[in-house]
């Protein structure tokens, strides 16, 4: 690899998980990477060592913490060129069985983390006039479902943000992508991530199947292959003009299609009635 091909990512959320193969996929393909997560150990356990990784303990909700990752990334290589907005959880649940704090939960660390990583790492990419943020959001970002209300709120609010920045990245040399990815094989849905709702109500508890029945016996069986994305990803960040949106297995592009053409005919099918609110002046 020519020097000038040769990239430094930023993961969060590398100690388990989908970040895990994306780091290692990064450094399969010859490039740097700085992996980071609350647990260091769990970051080198799980992405092993090699010479071009630094592994740095981040909290994503903490902006203090944030910034001193960001400044040991640039202590070791000087720059960041590709950064992958990766850590979350999942709170899973109906609306009103979820509790406030468990929802604001889920907003700050699905969707706060995020902006509170790119806000540090962004100087960084404009004084290079150049840099990649890949969001890794999901087809709830796009897709609603029961059970899913706050991480859906998360992901939606994400995917807002990010086309939005990209206007005011893009003259900066910036890329922005984000990630909708279906149903892959990570701990997402395993009993020690997912949090369940704090309290139950008896007009759902008459419903079929709770959220924890519709979910748990999703984890470790998911078609996606996260290895694959990670190589994938990669490839994304190689592009010179990369997608602004790529929606990730063949079970998402099946979730996600039909609601954005649905959306489309919507709009069509009320053209008239949205055209009469025109003013006269």
């Amino acid at each position: 690899m020519h020097m000038t091909d040769k990239r430094v990512w930023f993961i969060t959320g590398a100690g388990r998980g989908m970040g895990v193969n994306i780091a290692q996929a990064a450094l399969e393909g010859g490039h740097a990477v700085v992996a980071t997560g609350r647990n260091t150990k769990a970051v080198t356990d799980a992405v092993g060592e090699a010479a071009d990784l630094l592994v740095v303990g981040l909290d994503i909700t903490s902006p203090s913490s944030v910034e001193a990752a960001v400044r040991a990334a640039l202590d070791r290589f000087g720059r960041i060129d590709v950064l992958v907005n990766n850590a979350g959880n999942f709170f899973a649940g109906f609306f009103e069985e979820l509790s406030p704090e468990q929802f604001e939960q889920q907003m700050t660390t699905n969707f706060g983390g995020p902006l509170n990583v790119t806000r540090a790492v962004l100087p960084v990419m404009r004084g290079q006039l150049s840099g990649h943020i890949i969001t890794i959001s999901s087809t709830a970002g796009i897709v609603g479902q029961a059970f899913c209300s706050a991480y859906a709120a998360s992901k939606f609010g994400l995917e807002g943000w990010m086309e939005s920045l990209r206007f005011e990245v893009e003259p900066f040399g910036i890329h922005t992508t984000i990630v909708e990815p279906g149903f892959f094989r990570t701990d997402l849905l395993a009993a020690t991530n997912v949090k369940w709702p704090s309290k139950r109500i008896d007009d759902y508890a008459a419903t079929e199947i709770s959220a924890e029945k519709m979910w748990s016996p999703y984890a470790g069986t998911q078609p996606g292959d996260p290895d694959k994305l990670g190589e994938v990803l990669v490839k994304l960040a190689g592009m010179e003009t990369p997608p602004r949106l790529f929606v990730a297995g063949a079970d998402g592009i099946a979730a996600v299609a039909p609601t954005v053409e649905a959306r489309l005919k919507a709009v069509h099918a009320f053209e008239e009635l949205s055209n009469s609110t025109k003013g006269s002046f």
